[in-house]
């Protein structure tokens, strides 16, 4: 109970830091929602780390909490990014990158109101690729150009084998982890992808090569998040605050060895994947060196090692303060005044 208290306390600190008034002692003992449901549009990318969400619906936990959660699945990140910010949606799960990207780019006042893990990130290509340097003359295929993960690859082929993107190889947008997959599928033309769960479990079974994980490849690296538009948090604290509580409580059952049958029909059915690959699936997600770290926090530390759009390290990025919360735990230039223990993990 103390962890789940200590996550909410931190939530709580953020919303406060947005404008919102603190919530009394009382009004935490006794939830101030009403018998209507409050409907939380909610965006993520339709891959294994999905699964709290699809969990927390089907079990009652997000209504338990008085939320209505419709999760829509996204293409790609520019929607994601352009949905956010038109209203079209109030919570989104994604590479903490498209929050700066859309602070740097868009000047949408967009805060980070979770931390998550490392991505689950593998850098796989067809089977004759032996090595990075193999590459060069290919085509990497990503979500977008110019955030996440797409850099990441950016980083490494630089690194480990003097690459330079538009220079030795070719990036080539194609949207979401399902269709990179299906992009090196169909064509052997599409050399290398970035890819997560499930679809790391597929490329391996369809013979494709990981040249590694990419936190072996380019260190910590704070990829997901869970993320909001100011405004929408300053209105909405409350709910968001239930959100959180809600959230927690779902990656918990999700994380509980006794519900292993039921999350694995829930990637089988979700993800339209084999009973296999869900298993295989659910493995590498329990894996506290790769998959669900429900201790992981926003760490300032990890965004210094957020690559550059030439594939090298960008230290502090122009958005990063600004999409931080306004937290007590948080000093004007980012670095914490004490460890910012029990954040949530939006993986």
């Amino acid at each position: 109970m103390g962890y789940h208290r200590n996550c909410v306390a931190l939530a709580r600190g953020c919303i406060r830091r947005c404008g919102i008034l603190a919530f009394g002692l009382a009004l935490i003992a006794s939830p101030a929602w009403t018998d209507e449901a409050k409907v939380l549009r909610v965006n993520a990318f339709p891959n294994a780390k999905v699964l709290p969400l699809h969990a927390g619906i089907a079990n009652g936990i997000f209504a338990k909490h008085g939320l209505k959660v419709e999760l829509h699945l996204t293409e790609n990140s520019r929607s994601q990014r352009d949905g956010l910010a038109a209203g079209t949606f109030d919570i989104v799960h994604s590479a903490v990158d498209n929050a700066l990207a859309m602070i740097e780019i868009g000047k949408h006042d967009v805060v980070i109101v979770a931390g998550g893990d490392s991505g689950m990130n593998e850098f796989f290509v067809q089977p004759e690729i032996k090595s990075f340097a193999d590459l060069r003359g290919r085509t990497l295929v990503v979500d977008a150009p110019n955030t996440a993960y797409a850099l990441q690859a950016k980083k490494i082929l630089l690194q480990r084998a003097g690459l330079r993107a538009g220079a030795d190889y070719t990036v080539k947008p194609v949207g979401a982890g399902v269709f990179r997959l299906k992009a090196m599928a169909e064509s052997k033309d599409n050399a290398a992808a970035i890819l997560n769960l499930p679809f790391t479990v597929q490329a391996e079974q369809r013979g494709m090569r990981s040249l590694g994980r990419t936190t072996d490849l380019v260190g910590p690296y704070q990829a997901a998040g869970a993320f909001v538009m100011r405004a929408w948090a300053r209105e909405n604290g409350g709910a968001l605050e239930r959100y959180l509580e809600a959230y927690i409580e779902a990656l918990r059952w999700v994380r509980d060895p006794a519900n292993r049958p039921i999350n694995v029909a829930l990637l089988t059915d979700k993800l339209k994947i084999s009973a296999s690959e869900a298993e295989r699936t659910y493995e590498l997600l329990m894996d506290p060196a790769f998959g669900f770290t429900p201790r992981r926090q926003i760490r300032p530390r990890r965004f210094q090692q957020r690559p550059g759009d030439a594939g090298g390290d960008r230290r502090r990025p122009a958005g990063f303060a600004a999409a931080l919360p306004r937290s007590r735990l948080l000093r004007a230039g980012g670095q914490t005044s004490r460890p910012l223990r029990g954040t949530p993990s939006f993986g």
